[in-house]
């Protein structure tokens, strides 16, 4: 038997506690000393499988439930957390972050809310920053804000809702067999109709006759995911609860805005179930297109769940996602890796992002390389929300999915890409110094302008000293 499913020490301590029972107790019906069972507990003598036998027998526990270990996910997590750059002058073996999220689940689980709030703090702090900056009006607790910060802190992913999600999905394959779900678990028969029974709401559920009204516009992507939403405000409301519980709100918009993504989260993650959609990614390299055909989502729904791949232990590739307008406002952004432009949005107009207005429906990508020398690759395309009759309202947005070129060789589009040079782009104007940026808009921070009376220097802004 492996070591962890030897040394139990953490279990059997929560086992005799829940039971009630001091150390000589236990070892009176265990018929083995106490100073055994505090040496048990402590992980300095093992749980041998006669003594697990018996533990069952006399207390009448559920072997599995007993040797069931979370200590594995909790080491997985330990690692994630302890990768911040803060702890980087610590040394951390592995072997150690094992002995704590074994040993000490408590300390454990209290050292990774912490970091869940410093995240948070973090976050808060650059957004301040950057609305000083900018001379924008607004603040931290803005709901929006705070809804990104509550998902960006945990890396936008939910390993309990993943897990309850594919179970689910594992039950109710297609969307005949979640609608049966619907039906036989919840009392709610579901109709395709026409939006203007709705009021032009794309799903609605009528509590007073048990009916829940799909917009029969959508296509069939759209339509699962819809209903997938439906199952999760049904089926995943205490996980949602519990995972908000962890949020620091300070305000309803900001936990109403949250609990609706966490929702979403669910719907994704029961359609496309983790471990599955993460072997299909690697196997496919990435590509959007084909995962969108496998997994019967949408292009966006596709590059919305390759962001959350961030499971401990079970890592994908760090990307960030980001949705835009024409205007080049931002009405999505999701980042699984800190990425310096992810919280700046995408003001650019070198991106790639803004380019693929012009070709609808195309795959654009883009090697690009900040002012501090980081590269990345991104791939971009347009996708419509809307639509499905000639006189529904449409809207075309750009999203984009980027990550780090470090990861770039396991990307399908990185295999032409590779080919081209990197297109130097800054992160927003007010933050970015390359002098010689003919797209720029505005100046760099702390930057003086010289006026160039005699000279036109073919660039929006000349500055002191180049």
């Amino acid at each position: 038997m492996a070591r962890n499913s030897i040394y139990m020490g953490p279990r059997l301590k929560r086992v005799r506690r829940d039971l009630g029972l001091t150390q000589a107790d236990m070892a009176k019906d265990l018929d083995i000393s106490p100073s055994y069972v505090a040496l048990m507990e402590r992980n300095q003598r093992p749980l041998t499988a006669e003594l697990l036998l018996r533990l069952a027998s006399t207390y009448r526990i559920d072997i599995a439930a007993l040797a069931d270990d979370e200590s594995e996910d909790m080491a997985a997590r330990l690692q994630v957390v302890l990768k911040d750059p803060i702890f980087a002058d610590i040394d951390l073996p592995a072997l150690d972050i094992a002995d704590v999220a074994t040993s000490y689940p408590g300390v454990a689980e209290a050292l990774l809310r912490l970091h869940t709030a410093y995240s948070e703090e973090q976050l808060a702090g650059a957004s301040q920053r950057e609305n000083m900056a900018q001379g924008e009006a607004g603040s931290t607790n803005e709901p929006v804000a705070e809804a990104r910060n509550f998902l960006a802190a945990r890396r936008n992913c939910f390993p309990a809702l993943d897990d309850h999600a594919g179970q689910v999905g594992d039950e109710a394959q297609g969307l005949d067999a979640m609608v049966a779900r619907l039906k036989e678990r919840h009392g709610l028969t579901v109709q395709f109709v026409d939006p203007d029974m709705m009021l032009g709401a794309l799903r609605w559920h009528d509590a007073h006759r048990d009916r829940l009204f799909v917009s029969h516009l959508l296509d069939h992507a759209s339509r699962k995911f819809q209903i997938a939403q439906q199952l999760g405000l049904f089926e995943a409301r205490r996980l949602v609860d519990e995972a908000l519980a962890e949020g620091r709100f300070t305000n309803e918009n900001a936990r109403t805005l949250s609990r609706r993504a966490l929702v979403n989260y669910w719907a994704g993650a029961m359609l496309m179930p983790y471990r599955a959609f993460s072997r299909a990614a690697r196997r496919t390299r990435h590509d959007i297109e084909a995962l969108s055909r496998e997994f019967s989502s949408s292009y966006e729904q596709v590059t919305h769940r390759l962001v959350t791949l961030q499971k401990p232990g079970e890592e994908g590739v760090p990307f960030f996602f980001i949705r835009i307008d024409r205007a080049g406002n931002v009405s999505k952004r999701l980042d699984a890796a800190g990425f310096p432009f992810a919280r700046h949005g995408g003001r650019c107009p070198l991106w790639n992002i803004h380019h693929c207005f012009s070709t609808p429906g195309s795959i654009v990508t883009q090697r690009v390389e900040l002012p501090d020398g980081q590269r990345f690759v991104s791939i971009a395309r347009t996708v419509s929300a809307g639509g499905g009759s000639h006189a529904a309202p449409r809207a075309m947005r750009a999203v984009a999915l980027a990550c780090a070129e470090d990861h770039a060789a396991q990307l399908a589009y990185f295999d032409d890409l590779q080919r081209h040079e990197p297109t130097p782009i800054g992160v927003a104007c007010h933050i970015c110094h390359r002098p010689r940026c003919i797209a720029r808009s505005a100046p760099p921070i702390g930057r003086e302008i010289r006026p160039d009376t005699y000279r036109d220097a073919g660039t929006p802004f000349a500055f002191a000293g180049d």
